[in-house]
């Protein structure tokens, strides 16, 4: 396979995860701001310091949501915001065509435009129902990824660039939530604390699996443990990395050769499983983190080195 087209697979899937992941931490923004006393805490000011966005927005001003909506669901300039996200995976998509089910270009190319015609204040008046759309359109993109494409090369750099751009994006909800938490330590089991963290297992799609494994018992501990280690959860960073493994794997054994990404997923899966029950928040949450996005962003740049993206 050519370079370019497995790059453009492999980004085709990371902006498609990451325009539902940018839609869920809208989500997670939304249910936060709404708890008392969320102007005082600049809970907003958390989504956008968990993107990596935190140097657009002035450090003595209150970020609102109307400035969030506007620089992560519909600024162009931002490559990063939604519907940048959405017009580069069809560009991508575009350029890998005959990769694609009809199924899935369709996916990609229906409404891909939809954004376009949306000014702020529409868009805030409708949020939920256009962060359901994005999730929809992700959602069914992978659907028809895993029910029509050929299980070749082209597959496996589609399926690690979705798993590499979702475990970044459980690390950095889970960083929204040390964020909002750090100024008021004192609050940690209550009431607003137990809402938070319950959002995060929300803004994931985890709440139903997590009662399955923990019962009725909402901690903050467990809910991390769930969110970084739990291997059977989709969209867990374990699960993200056992994924990354099989997939790479798979291209060593296609390409006939091991390259550094190789020795560096494996460092990351055993990494985690090396950690036992309540560890991480007695190793620090946000340490374990930042550790976490370190290695994610490290083995993107050795993925783009090994096979040779331009």
């Amino acid at each position: 396979m050519l370079s370019r087209t497995a790059e453009n697979l492999y980004w085709m899937a990371r902006y498609m995860e990451r325009a539902e992941s940018t839609a869920r931490l809208l989500t997670m923004g939304q249910r936060m701001a709404i708890l008392p006393g969320a102007h005082h805490r600049d809970e907003w000011r958390s989504v956008v310091r968990a993107t990596g966005a935190e140097a657009n927005f002035p450090e003595d001003s209150h970020v609102k949501e109307t400035d969030v909506v506007a620089y992560l669901m519909l600024d162009l300039d931002n490559p990063s915001s939604i519907r940048s996200c959405l017009a580069k995976a069809r560009a991508n998509g575009k350029s890998a065509r005959t990769m694609l089910t009809q199924d899935m270009w369709e996916a990609l190319n229906e409404g891909w435009r939809k954004l376009d015609s949306y000014d702020v204040a529409e868009a805030r008046q409708q949020l939920p129902g256009l962060i359901d759309w994005v999730k929809t359109r992700s959602m069914t993109f992978r659907g028809a990824a895993e029910s029509g494409q050929l299980r070749n090369e082209g597959h496996d750099f589609l399926r690690a660039g979705g798993a590499l751009e979702r475990a970044q994006m459980t690390l950095r909800l889970l960083d929204v939530k040390y964020y909002v938490l750090l100024p008021e330590t004192e609050v940690v089991g209550g009431t607003r604390d137990h809402y938070q963290w319950t959002s995060v297992l929300h803004a994931l799609s985890g709440s139903r699996a997590y009662h399955h494994v923990y019962g009725g018992a909402y901690t903050p501990w467990q809910i991390t443990d769930f969110l970084m280690l739990n291997r059977l959860f989709p969209r867990s960073v374990a699960f993200c990395y056992d994924q990354l493994a099989y997939r790479l794997n798979r291209l060593s054994g296609w390409h006939d050769a091991r390259a550094t990404c190789d020795d560096t997923v494996q460092e990351m899966v055993s990494s985690l499983e090396s950690l036992d029950s309540g560890e991480i928040f007695r190793r620090g949450l946000h340490e374990t983190v930042q550790n976490g996005l370190t290695m994610t962003n490290r083995l993107g740049l050795e993925i783009a080195q090994a096979y040779h993206f331009g």
